[in-house]
Parts: structure tokens; C-alpha cells; sequence
């Protein structure tokens, strides 16, 4: 019988995160939850078995903890994804530069210091899956969002550099480019864009899945998902 499989799922919210969680449990997998604010993660644990743990994303020490507690708790990890993100808009020279400070280090140095922290165990593991999520701005720069394209070429860089080295290593980075809103429950107030016109979240927790499951003579580094009516 096969081994059971753990997954580390990091900056949860009721979207794509969710779905990973109840998705990964679903699977058998053992999960484990790291956020800012854990209260909010009751009901979502109490349905998946999941385990929760306070976690501050760019301080180093944090993510030390998280990692060490949720190893005790569920084990080292097959999977680790990191999904957090932060913005701030306007037009580029009335932009304020702590915000901008936070945005780079929410989402792309946090992705170092969970990437990092992943690796460690995998190589000591021999294998592993580590996915961040993108965005289009990972790959255009969109006009008064230079913040959100700064952090998302960034942490697209991250993965790049750590696919190319830790894959022989037996270790899958895999960057995922979502192109498009991701639908926040049956009351989103973008649900006006009509028919698909948002990504599901539970259609994206199933390409994640199946890149972690692709075989490693097959394997993606990178993969863009949109909606079929989206222009790109």
C-alpha cells in the first residue's frame, strides 16, 4: 500500500485555495493550512482534516515554524503550494513605496522563503512537488499595477531558476500563469461576465493535481489556464 501523501498549501482563502484543500483530501492526502489569520480556516479544516497554523509568509522565522510544526503534525510534505499575492494600484508615480515594499515581499520573497524551506525537506525526502501560482501580470505589465507585475515576474523567475536546478534533483517546480478572475463563491459580483467568463476554482485544484502527478519523464514546469473566452 502506498505511503500517504502530505500537502503543505500556503495563503489560504475561500478561492483556488479551498479548492486544493478539499481537492487534496479528497485524494487521501494529509493537508496542512498556513495563513495570517487562522480563525477563518475553522470551517474549512473541520471539512477537509486539515490542520491549521498561523503563518507569516516574508518573516523568515515564521515559515521555520510553520514548516517544523506542520512536519510534526502531518509530515514532511509531497506537495507545497504557495498561493499568496499583493497589490497596489494607481498611477506609477503616485505609487507609495511601502506599499510597493510589501507587495514585492508578499509575492515573490515570501514564494523564496516557502520555496527554500520545501526544497530543504524534498532533498532530504528525494522528491517532491512545489507550485507557486501566477498570474498574467507574471508575464505582461499591466499599466498602474507595476507593484503586481514586479512581484509576479519575480516569483515566475524563482520558479524558473529552481525548476531548472532542483528537477534532476528529483524535485517538480511547476509556475502556473492564471490568466483571469477566479470565481469567489455563487455571489461573486463579477459572476455578470457571463458563461465561463471566470475561472473555476475547483477546474484549476485539477491542474494542479495532475501536474504533481505527471510523470517525471513528462514533466511541466509551466502551465497558463484561462478561461475559453478570455483574449489573450
Amino acid at each position: 500500500m502506498a505511503a500517504q501523501e502530505t500537502a503543505f498549501i500556503i495563503g489560504v482563502g475561500p478561492g483556488l485555495s479551498a479548492s486544493l484543500a478539499r481537492l487534496f483530501a479528497g485524494e487521501g492526502m494529509a493537508v496542512a493550512l498556513g495563513a495570517r489569520n487562522v480563525d477563518k480556516l475553522d470551517a474549512l479544516a473541520r471539512e477537509t482534516g486539515a490542520a491549521r497554523f498561523a503563518l507569516d509568509v516574508i518573516d523568515p522565522a515564521s515559515v521555520s515554524k510553520f514548516f517544523a510544526d506542520a512536519v510534526a503534525d502531518k509530515g514532511a510534505p509531497d506537495i507545497v503550494v504557495y498561493n499568496p499575492s499583493n497589490r497596489t494600484r494607481g498611477p506609477f508615480v503616485e505609487q507609495d513605496a511601502d506599499a510597493v515594499r510589501t507587495a514585492l515581499l508578499i509575492s515573490c520573497y515570501g514564494g523564496f522563503l516557502v520555496g527554500q524551506a520545501a526544497a530543504k525537506l524534498m532533498l532530504d525526502k528525494g522528491a517532491g512537488s512545489i507550485q507557486f501560482t501566477g498570474a498574467s501580470a507574471s508575464v505582461k505589465g499591466y499599466a498602474q499595477s507595476a507593484s503586481f507585475a514586479m512581484g509576479k515576474f519575480g516569483l515566475r523567475g524563482l520558479a524558473q531558476s529552481m525548476a531548472r536546478e532542483l528537477a534532476p534533483r528529483n524535485i517538480h517546480v511547476a509556475h502556473f500563469v492564471i490568466d483571469g478572475g477566479i470565481r469567489q463563491g455563487p455571489d461573486d459580483p463579477r459572476g455578470n461576465r457571463g458563461e465561463d467568463g471566470l475561472l473555476e476554482p475547483d477546474a484549476i485544484a485539477r491542474s494542479y493535481l495532475h501536474v504533481h502527478r505527471q510523470h517525471r519523464s513528462a514533466w511541466a514546469w509551466e502551465v497558463e489556464l484561462r478561461p475559453w473566452v478570455e483574449n489573450f
